[in-house]
């Protein structure tokens, strides 16, 4: 009788947690109310893009598994004609950064209320300038990346941007991971834009989404507690060789953000969600939604107020000072993107680490994570620190066939 007890009870509890982790998943993963909200708009003609025919009419890009980690941020791998790739689709528009309370007031929002009927394409650019000027600051060469938006804009490449792919692309805009694709949109390690319908977006695929670990059903992912499984996703890893030539795309994508053709942009959450790879072991980005440009952060954290350094952080990584003075957040963060990227590196390449490189690899990451914005010559010791990284990995695997 005891026995039976403890197995009703095993079977209640288990159905329990699998009922509720179920419910949490129809909540994040919420792809049909997306496609219904970006199709009804296109058929009404409200908004347009490469992507609409496809997704609204002859059905030929569709949504795979999901790999949304909030309800407003839905991210599936999915199929364009018979293409992989990734879908993006916003649930709300991004009207300001999150710092888990507002900045101010949410407003109601009237979904692709912009440009409205009439505006031309002069006052188009002109929107289009007064933004980047708002998030990059006054870079000289603001009108060159209006032009190249206007570009990715005509999705039909008919010569002309209609109303409704205006209305597409200033919703995207709004999105920084978006702009920071079109900015980086011939560099190695930022996925390529694949198409576009409302503020929907297809991003080409990555055959390997996290930096290391393997993929398990969220079922299983219940019984295995978080110890374990860091322990394992160490196990889970390519040979040291490729984790090498891994960490170098990171590292080359660090000085892709950092002081790059339109301003400085922060990696605000380098986990190893946000990183995957590819079958030659190139890095490739998955998720850059929390890579911000650096103008915009600082406009946006200055006059926060803040009781302590803690409320003084976006993202993760993203971390300033509050001012006791004034009980404000100071706008200058606190560590660099190289830093935050050794300080992800360092478990994955000390692990199986030759011998003959391991001390001065530990080392060189040590030097690294140290890195302080706010250092003398921060930027000369950036640079110094970056290059005898990629040179002390390069050097150990240049000969190897893994590489």
């Amino acid at each position: 009788m005891k026995y039976l007890f403890f197995s009703w009870l095993a079977v209640f509890v288990g159905s329990w947690i699998i009922y509720v982790q179920y419910s949490t998943y129809t909540e994040l993963c919420r792809g049909k109310d997306c496609k219904k909200i970006i199709c009804d708009k296109y058929k009404t003609g409200v908004i347009d893009g490469p992507a609409c025919n496809s997704l609204c009419v002859t059905e030929t890009l569709y949504f795979g598994k999901c790999l949304s980690t909030k309800p407003n941020n839905q991210m599936y791998l999915g199929i364009w004609d018979n293409l992989p790739g990734v879908v993006k689709c916003q649930m709300e528009q991004a009207l300001h950064l999150d710092f888990g309370t507002e900045l101010e007031p949410r407003k109601e929002i009237v979904l692709f209320d912009k440009p409205t009927r009439g505006t031309t394409v002069q006052k188009f650019k002109e929107m289009v300038y007064s933004l980047f000027k708002a998030k990059l600051g006054d870079q000289g060469n603001l009108s060159e990346l209006v032009n190249l938006i206007l570009t990715v804009a005509d999705g039909d490449k008919d010569g002309q941007v209609s109303l409704g792919e205006a209305k597409s692309a200033w919703a995207l805009l709004q999105l920084n991971e978006f702009l920071l694709m079109v900015i980086l949109q011939d560099k190695e390690h930022t996925p390529k834009l694949m198409g576009f319908c409302g503020d929907l977006y297809v991003m080409e695929s990555v055959e390997y989404t996290s930096l290391y670990g393997i993929s398990l059903p969220w079922v299983i992912e219940l019984f295995i507690p978080s110890g374990f499984r860091r322990s394992m996703d160490q196990l889970f890893t390519p040979s040291w060789p490729r984790k090498a030539k891994i960490a170098i795309g990171l590292l080359e994508f660090v000085e892709d953000v950092f002081h790059g053709p339109y301003g400085n942009f922060l990696m605000c959450d380098t986990s190893a969600k946000n990183l995957g790879y590819n079958d030659k072991y190139d890095l490739k980005m998955v998720d850059m939604r929390k890579i911000v440009p650096e103008t915009n952060l600082k406009e946006l954290i200055k006059d926060r107020h803040c009781k302590s350094d803690l409320d003084c952080v976006y993202g993760t990584d993203c971390r300033t000072s509050c001012d006791q003075s004034t009980m404000k957040c100071t706008s200058e963060v606190i560590q660099p993107n190289l830093a935050k990227a050794c300080q992800l590196l360092k478990d994955y390449l000390l692990r199986g680490a030759p011998s003959e490189i391991r001390e001065e690899l530990e080392k060189q990451l040590y030097s690294c994570i140290a890195l302080k914005v706010t250092a003398n010559q921060m930027e000369m010791e950036h640079s110094l620190i970056l290059n005898n990284l990629k040179t002390l990995l390069w050097k150990k695997i240049s000969y190897t066939n893994d590489s």
